[in-house]
């Protein structure tokens, strides 16, 4: 049997909110965090506000080399360090390993480290915020989709998904893993890129009819480097990916500001996680996401003009908010 049943490697706001509710439902979880959070959460647990109000006792560790085994490791840190954070989890026996970052690379990174037959895909359409205090706000808790690399069902995504589900995170199995994390990847990389250079709320920027034809061109020209990969896309992600790539340009902005106004009503407060890492002074995903799908379009010599502006403007918003022009 392994020590853990889960191991949680970072207790930012959505590895919080994955590992209070199945602490809370009874499984053996660790959260892998340091300095001041690992300090929070050995002195008071995690404590949830907003779609959940609870607190729980965890167990922490500040030193990942002290994990001997976990039958689940879920990443959930942001993507910079995401290689170096894994290396000494390459020791401890791990059934299975999943990531809810941002972007493809995390899956290549995750089966470089422990090997592809012990790496599933995953993506989250949930949301929540780390507050000053130490206590998280969850915002949004749609679907956490889990399934293997190659295709198809099985039994160990399906565990997973229902155990996650039954703790009270949505989350469910899926044969297509790959086209629902490219599809998420396509509007993540459009609200990712408009939060940061509006600084706005999301509802506001989906809303505004500048800000939603932008969106609506970076989803585009992601979904062609998808599509170059031999890639399908789908509706069932954040944004309805596919429905943005195939309709008229003015119909998908009519869609996407749509959007707003329901986020406007629904989720008024819900802030994109790079807004918060903004406002926060922590580093933005750049290189591994933008950085990452810039870098496989030109490998394809695809001409994406607007996702490269935009890996460039925010890289460069990133250095100067934290005094690291390079020479």
């Amino acid at each position: 049997m392994p020590e853990f049943d889960f191991a949680i490697l970072g207790a930012g706001a959505i590895g919080s909110i994955i590992g209070a509710h199945l602490a809370r439902a009874g499984h053996s979880v660790v959260m892998l965090a340091r300095g001041a959070r690992a300090a929070y959460l050995e002195e008071h647990g995690i404590t949830l506000r907003g779609l959940a109000e609870f607190t729980t006792p965890v167990r922490t560790l500040r030193d990942p080399h002290s994990l001997q085994s976990a039958g689940t490791l879920i990443v959930a840190t942001k993507t910079p360090g995401t290689a170096e954070a894994l290396r000494p989890l390459q020791r401890p026996q791990l059934d299975v390993a999943f990531s809810i970052q941002n972007g493809p690379l995390k899956n290549e990174l995750l089966t470089q480290a422990f090997g592809r037959e012990r790496v599933l895909g995953a993506l989250a359409d949930t949301s929540g915020e780390l507050l000053p205090d130490g206590e998280v706000l969850f915002t949004r808790n749609v679907n956490i989709y889990v399934g293997e690399l190659g295709g198809g069902d099985s039994a160990r995504a399906k565990h997973i998904a229902h155990t996650l589900d039954s703790s009270g995170v949505r989350a469910a199995a899926t044969a297509e893993i790959q086209t629902l994390e490219w599809s998420k990847f396509c509007g993540w990389v459009g609200l990712m890129s408009l939060a940061v250079a509006t600084r706005a709320p999301t509802w506001k920027f989906l809303a505004d009819p500048d800000s939603a034809l932008l969106l609506v061109r970076l989803v585009r020209e992601t979904g062609v480097l998808a599509r170059a990969l031999g890639i399908s896309l789908s509706d069932r992600a954040v944004l309805p990916t596919a429905t943005l790539c195939d309709a008229t340009e003015a119909d998908a902005v009519a869609l996407v500001r749509r959007l707003g106004a329901d986020y406007r009503v629904n989720a008024p407060g819900h802030r994109m996680s790079a807004l918060q890492d903004v406002e926060g002074g922590r580093p933005l995903e750049v290189n591994e996401t933008l950085g990452y799908a810039c870098e496989r379009a030109r490998g394809l010599k695809l001409d994406l003009p607007l996702l490269e502006v935009f890996r460039r403007l925010i890289a460069a918003t990133d250095r100067a908010r934290r005094d690291a022009i390079p020479p």
